[in-house]
């Protein structure tokens, strides 16, 4: 009777769903594969070392400006958050990799159909890495921040400064603007699936493009140059108020994130794994 009872399908169907929300089980997956993997703890040390040498570089650039014999080199006290954000031009690259891989690397391995059943929401998917690429990317962004302005300060010597409450606004604006990048590249990935065609859509997003516009000097051309991301993330870190305010730079921004994840999420949704 009680056998019975135990393989009854009746009294098996009622029992309740487990707890938690589905997100959160999604999350916490995709948290454990970025970090099970190799190549997420390269990349962090690769962002290191590139935020380090870029930093020094830089702020050797600018002693040496303020020291030689040309006066047109000199640049005066600089704070080390401009050094701190003229070095994540180049680090961005190696950050956006976090982002990249998170989705190409389970296109190229096959890995996104297992990942596909045991999440069948494709928009719960993509949610779910960005939730935590953005994570990643904001805290490896605090602590990139981090590094430049400490190893900045002491080389740029009595030509630079560096206010603690000013400093810290700058590096949490620098885990923002890297924060919306990688998950910038992430929507994309999502959408293009290689990661080599990726990288080369942002780096044309976030260089090549506005360069282009910006190089005639032609006023309309430069104003559509303001509206890419590259550009809108450096006149946030920046601080501008012209062409548009710094939160502007960080809205236009976002919006471009925004957009590149709807796109990836309409790929996915569109497209059989």
């Amino acid at each position: 009777m009680t056998a019975q009872s135990t393989l009854d399908p009746a009294r098996r169907t009622t029992r309740p769903a487990p707890a938690g929300h589905p997100l959160a089980g999604a999350v916490a997956a995709e948290w454990t594969k970025l970090w099970s993997v190799r190549s997420t703890w390269w990349t962090l040390l690769a962002a290191v070392l590139t935020m380090t040498a870029t930093s020094v570089q830089l702020a050797i650039y600018a002693r040496n400006g303020n020291t030689d014999d040309d006066p047109a080199n000199d640049s005066g006290v600089v704070d080390v958050g401009e050094i701190v954000a003229g070095s994540l031009e180049l680090t961005q690259y190696v950050v956006l990799a976090l982002g990249l891989f998170a989705i190409t690397s389970e296109f190229a391995t096959g890995t996104i159909r297992t990942t596909l059943r045991c999440t069948p929401s494709r928009g719960r998917v993509l949610a779910a890495k960005a939730s935590v690429v953005g994570a990643v990317t904001f805290g490896l962004g605090l602590l990139l921040g981090t590094v430049g302005a400490v190893v900045a300060r002491p080389v740029l010597g009595e030509w630079g400064r560096a206010p603690l409450g000013g400093t810290v606004a700058d590096v949490v604006a620098c885990a923002a603007y890297l924060a919306l990048v990688g998950v910038l590249a992430l929507g994309l990935a999502a959408a293009l699936r290689g990661a080599v065609l990726t990288l080369t859509v942002l780096f044309a997003l976030l260089m090549i493009v506005p360069l282009s516009l910006q190089e005639p000097d032609i006023t309309v051309l430069t104003r559509i140059a303001d509206a890419f991301p590259g550009v809108a993330g450096n006149h946030f870190l920046a601080g501008d108020t012209e062409p548009y305010p710094a939160a502007a730079g960080l809205l236009l921004l976002a919006a471009w994130t925004a957009t590149a994840l709807a796109l990836g999420r309409w790929a996915l949704a569109r497209r059989d794994a």
